[in-house]
């Protein structure tokens, strides 16, 4: 009988498989995250476009209830799918703040719409469309009024813009001889529909948080402008001169700072409305981001003119720059270091500790810009590259006082909003 040889993998073969195959999982995991970081905000615009479709899809099966369609009919129906359409928006608050106004502005314009045309059918007649037009002349007129204030247009624009919409559409109605407030019911309840729809699809399918964006927009704010310094410095004292080499790359941070100003502002009104959420409360201090974004501007402003002394003709000679290379070094990796502590503090939502490490770090900045502005250094150059370091040097001091405020900030937010101690 003969013999039969059964071949046994090697174990160190049976391994080296399993690793390569862990390898190629481990890459295509970071190639899905690394284009889902690349690509984020596209996927969430089409997160958003599914949401929307998903509601429009949810509020047209009105039309397909054959008793409820019937109870309120074909105009009345639009309505519903007329409120998806306009207040459903990318952030979640903006979405419940444009519903609850749309919704203020209906109750407000189909009550008084609804006394002008009840008037006017008491009139009868001639009288009934003399009431409704003078109705309209004046509260249309009273209202566009109202909206021209720059209080009520920055806040509630959009209501009454609603209002008068419907008190035109409700008031009008009654010339026809139908039923009033009838009509008026009906329509708010389509509104209400639609404003519901909205809602649970906004707040419940991969909801878009303007406080979750605020927040992480305002900790990348950090970042950037702690790269913005230390990149301004090292190409200060880049002994190569050709400019080329120095991009106003390192300033891309600041730029984006000074540019956040609007959407800082309506993320923080968006905010606002939205219920509590993950790591935010109720009363979150919203308001105090909206300070920080405006502190950081004022230290992006600061550091941005410092661009003039890298772009400026009278350039010291590079002996000359080394007499103050190693103090401002020193001053900017402690600027930076502060920079990037304040934002994980808002990051991790606990609460820096400013005697332990933040002091520290800018009195030593301070005492090292104050040994390079010493006198007996800038006392040997003469008129035109003494003026160019010391306008170089007194612009990181005035970084090191924004940076003094914007800690204070800092501290005053992890105790409104009740930071853990770090």
């Amino acid at each position: 009988m003969g013999s039969v040889v059964i071949p046994i993998p090697d174990g160190d073969q049976g391994c080296t498989h399993d690793i390569k195959q862990e390898k190629k999982f481990q890459a295509s995991l970071s190639g899905i995250i690394s284009f889902v970081q690349k690509n984020k905000d596209e996927i969430r615009k089409v997160i958003h476009a599914i949401k929307v479709g998903i509601a429009l899809v949810l509020v047209s099966l009105v039309y397909f209830v054959d008793t409820f369609y019937k109870e309120v009919g074909d105009d009345n129906a639009m309505w519903a799918i007329m409120t998806v359409v306009v207040i459903f928006e990318f952030h979640a608050g903006a979405t419940l703040s444009k519903g609850l106004y749309r919704g203020a502005g209906t109750v407000v314009g189909g009550g008084l719409g609804s006394l002008a045309a009840i008037l006017g059918q008491l009139a009868g007649g001639i009288g009934n469309p003399v009431v409704v037009g003078v109705s309209l002349f004046i509260f249309g007129g009273a209202a566009t009024y109202v909206r021209l204030n720059p209080n009520i247009k920055k806040k509630y624009d959009y209501g009454v813009m609603i209002s008068i919409l419907t008190f035109n559409l409700v008031s009008v109605s009654g010339l026809g001889g139908e039923s009033v407030m009838e009509i008026a019911r009906e329509r708010f309840l389509m509104i209400v529909l639609g404003f519901a729809i909205c809602i649970c699809t906004s707040f419940f399918v991969f909801p878009m948080w303007a406080s979750d964006e605020l927040h992480d927009s305002t900790v990348s704010k950090f970042e950037g402008l702690a790269s913005s310094i230390e990149g301004c410095i090292e190409k200060y004292f880049n002994e190569k001169e050709d400019q080329s080499v120095r991009p106003i790359a390192s300033f891309k941070g600041c730029i984006s700072v000074l540019n956040s100003k609007a959407k800082d502002e309506s993320l923080v009104k968006f905010a606002k409305w939205e219920p509590p959420h993950g790591k935010f409360g109720l009363s979150h201090p919203w308001e105090k981001y909206q300070k920080i974004g405006e502190t950081l501007r004022e230290l992006a402003v600061t550091i941005l003119s410092l661009e003039g002394s890298l772009n400026s003709p009278e350039q010291p000679l590079q002996a000359l720059k080394e007499s103050i290379k190693e103090p401002c070094e020193a001053a900017g990796s402690s600027l930076a270091r502060t920079l990037r502590e304040l934002g994980e503090s808002i990051m991790k939502m606990r609460r820096c500790q400013p005697g332990a490490s933040i002091a520290p770090d800018l009195k030593l900045a301070r005492q090292e810009l104050s040994q390079a502005m010493s006198t007996f250094k800038l006392g040997k150059l003469d008129n035109a590259e003494g003026f160019a370091i010391a306008c170089f040097l007194f612009t990181l001091m005035g970084v090191v006082e924004k940076l003094e405020n914007l800690s204070k900030e800092v501290e005053e937010l992890g105790e409104l909003a009740g930071f853990l101690q770090g």
